[in-house]
């Protein structure tokens, strides 16, 4: 019998024990003298001093601190398109297309994930600018659209109202976000004018139905295109622009909420801007030099090309300056400056961040909103007569000549007439020529007097004495009275002794 090889031993490698601090208190304990003791405090003091100077792993830090979950969603045709192309723009956000569209959907970015409904409705296609079937097709696949909208904290709904699809499903997503309390914010576009007004019609009433379930939204007329490019610009170009507007908003805004920043910006102060129902919203962000006036940087801000609502009378403000290093303290303040000048009464959050990336640039997001109710001004009119209501017409009359009347010439307008004087009682015209008798008598008697000739008189026969009856008498006091009355009219009676007499 063959004996078996003995398996050479391995040398036994002693491997050096790390000296913990439980061992190090143990040596401590055993040993007595007191200079051996002090050098062993003295080891426990810097093993201490390591652990705590220690740089903490970015999962321990990270670990309780809450990640907003965003999601932008495009619902229908024009939806899904804009953010296919702002998804190569944006990063940690969730992007999605929805539409019943399947062509369409192919056309999408990879970056984007797809989401087809109503393919039992519409087989496939377009709803056709048919609202009512594009809200039936998204009732059906209301339990999909919920797994969709589950864990969002932050749902952005983007859609081009007017349409089948996006006009009809709009207010169904929006309806079941607000079943999980998401926070849902709102970017419609209206049609172009050419469009014509029954494509208007249907997104219009689109929004209102959305209004109760949004707690902002912010709506871009397309017409607002030609203000920002020339008409001669081809049409997917001028759409890629309005496109990298609305990315360029929805990057500053992403950037306040999960940067962190020298004066921080978080999801709690974003809570607090959106919160409620209904809410007019104004979205911006612009990239500036360094060296350009403040005043400059605030306008280009406030003034967007795209939106109609101004941000002057917004309720509540957030926003945030991003920059280098050398962001100076004076630019800072004049920015705050200009835009808390507008509402001072309004709620104000702002933040600072700095990057190196932002060399030589600054960055500017502005968020404001107010109440949709405010902003409406209802005019009361007041309420029309009713016209009367015309005589019914005898058939024979109908029968005859039905041509149109000449419209009757404007009359000309008669003068006024003059008002009668009021009539005067004979007792007081009598009293008014014996005031005016003595009156022209003093005037008479300051007058200087003529010196009459003097004439021989000659003598006459005594007039014989007749007795008059009483007619004779009345009919002299009667001529009497007509004789005053007609001298009474030659003057002219004044205001103050006028008076009415019935």
């Amino acid at each position: 019998m063959k004996k078996r090889p003995i398996p050479k031993k391995k040398p036994i490698v002693k491997k050096k024990k790390k000296k913990t601090l439980k061992k190090i208190k143990k040596r401590i304990v055993e040993i007595r003298p007191k200079k051996k003791k002090k050098k062993f405090q003295k080891k426990i003091k810097r093993i201490k001093r390591k652990r705590v100077s220690r740089p903490l792993k970015s999962s321990e830090v990270f670990d309780d601190i809450y990640q907003t979950k965003i999601k932008v969603i495009g619902i229908g045709g024009g939806g899904s398109s804009i953010v296919s192309e702002i998804a190569s723009q944006l990063k940690k956000v969730s992007f999605i297309a929805a539409n019943t569209d399947a062509q369409a959907l192919k056309k999408i970015s990879k970056k984007c994930k797809r989401f087809s409904f109503g393919q039992n409705l519409t087989g496939g296609l377009g709803c056709g600018m048919n609202s009512e079937l594009g809200k039936k097709a998204a009732q059906q696949a209301r339990e999909s659209i919920k797994e969709v909208l589950e864990d969002a904290d932050l749902c952005i709904l983007v859609s081009s109202l007017g349409g089948g699809t996006g006009s009809g499903a709009s207010p169904i997503f929006a309806e079941v976000s607000q079943e999980f309390k998401n926070i849902t914010f709102g970017i419609f576009t209206l049609p172009f004018k050419f469009e014509g007004e029954k494509k208007l019609k249907i997104a219009l009433n689109s929004l209102e139905k959305l209004k109760p379930y949004l707690n902002a939204f912010t709506i871009i007329p397309n017409e607002k295109i030609f203000q920002i490019i020339d008409k001669t610009t081809p049409l997917k170009q001028s759409l890629s622009t309005l496109n990298k507007i609305l990315g360029q908003g929805l990057e500053g805004l992403i950037e306040m909420i999960f940067l962190p920043g020298l004066i921080n910006i978080d999801w709690a102060d974003l809570k607090v801007i959106l919160e409620g129902r209904g809410k007019l919203c104004y979205l911006n962000s612009i990239e500036a030099r360094s060296d350009e006036e403040p005043e400059e940087m605030v306008r280009r801000v406030t003034q967007s090309p795209l939106s109609e609502y101004d941000p002057q009378k917004a309720d509540k403000i957030l926003y945030n300056i991003t920059s280098d290093k050398d962001l100076r303290m004076d630019t800072v303040e004049q920015i705050s400056r200009f835009i808390t000048g507008f509402n001072q009464q309004a709620k104000i959050i702002f933040g600072i961040s700095q990057y190196p990336s932002y060399k030589k640039k600054i960055r500017i997001t502005l968020l404001a909103t107010s109440d949709a109710q405010k902003e409406k001004v209802i005019k009361k009119r007041k309420k029309a007569k009713p016209k009367p209501k015309p005589k019914p017409v005898p058939e024979e009359e109908k029968s005859e000549e039905k041509k149109p009347e000449p419209k009757p010439e404007p009359e000309a307008k008669p003068k006024p007439k003059p008002k009668p004087k009021p009539k005067e009682s004979p007792k007081r015209a009598k009293l008014i020529l014996k005031k005016r008798k003595e009156k022209i008598s003093k005037l008479e008697k300051k007058r200087p007097k003529k010196k009459k000739k003097i004439q021989i008189a000659t003598p006459r026969a005594p007039k014989e004495k007749t007795r008059k009856s009483a007619l004779q008498l009345r009919k002299e006091a009667e001529q009497i009275e007509k004789e005053l009355l007609a001298e009474e009219k030659k003057w002219d009676i004044p205001a103050f002794l006028r008076k009415n007499t019935e």
